[in-house]
């Protein structure tokens, strides 16, 4: 007969076991490219997040990202490029670009970001976006003539418009790890568990390297 005690640690054993961590598998939560492509990033595995201001999924998705971001594993850079899947979503991109040609990208990202998604403010023209810029301090004729003839906003433009064909993406946000792996939150299974695909990719990118 098993004592009470011995008894008890049977039922709770299970309970007490350490929980596996989620096994990620190829083609089901992730694919590789057939193709991969070269990094910006050096030496550092790099991470892509492709997506669309106006996408209310990568909308949710920036809390988790961003709290990643405060301690990332150190052999990762994370890289944003705002995808072009549809003549529309080109005025984004450049945005996106003007924002970092003029310096404001970290501070207007975000904000860009509420304006649209929590104030409901469409931007279907770049002169709404200008003005909006101005209450933030940027010179509103600046940012339209960076929108418009920026040699880093154009170049920018056209190699989102090429990444987003070669990464094979029919939808945002997507995640490119190191030039060769893409998935997303509804292949990973849910926002925290894409954070864990991240870092498990990034992992084997890093030793996948030469």
């Amino acid at each position: 007969m098993v004592k009470p005690i011995l008894m008890t640690f049977f039922l709770l054993a299970p309970l007490l076991a350490p929980v596996n961590a989620q096994e990620f598998i190829e083609d089901v939560h992730y694919v590789r490219l057939d193709k991969a492509h070269n990094v910006q990033t050096g030496e550092k595995i790099e991470v892509v997040e492709l997506f669309w201001y106006h996408c209310p999924h990568c909308y949710r998705l920036e809390p988790h990202l961003n709290r990643w971001l405060k301690n990332p594993p150190d052999y990762v850079e994370y890289v944003r490029i705002p995808a072009i899947l549809t003549k529309s979503w080109e005025l984004d991109a450049r945005v996106f670009y003007t924002f970092e040609a003029l310096g404001v990208l970290n501070e207007l990202h975000g904000e860009y970001f509420d304006a649209i998604h929590k104030e409901q403010k469409p931007f279907v023209t770049e002169e709404e976006v200008a003005t909006w810029a101005a209450n933030y301090g940027v010179d509103r004729a600046q940012f339209l003539n960076q929108y418009f003839n920026g040699f880093t906003v154009n170049t920018g433009v056209e190699r989102a418009r090429k990444l987003t064909r070669e990464y094979q993406t029919d939808g945002v946000p997507t995640i490119i790890v190191d030039g060769k792996y893409r998935t997303k939150v509804s292949l990973a299974g849910g926002h925290d568990e894409l954070i864990d695909l991240i870092n498990h990719l990034a992992g084997i990118a890093r030793e996948e390297r030469p």
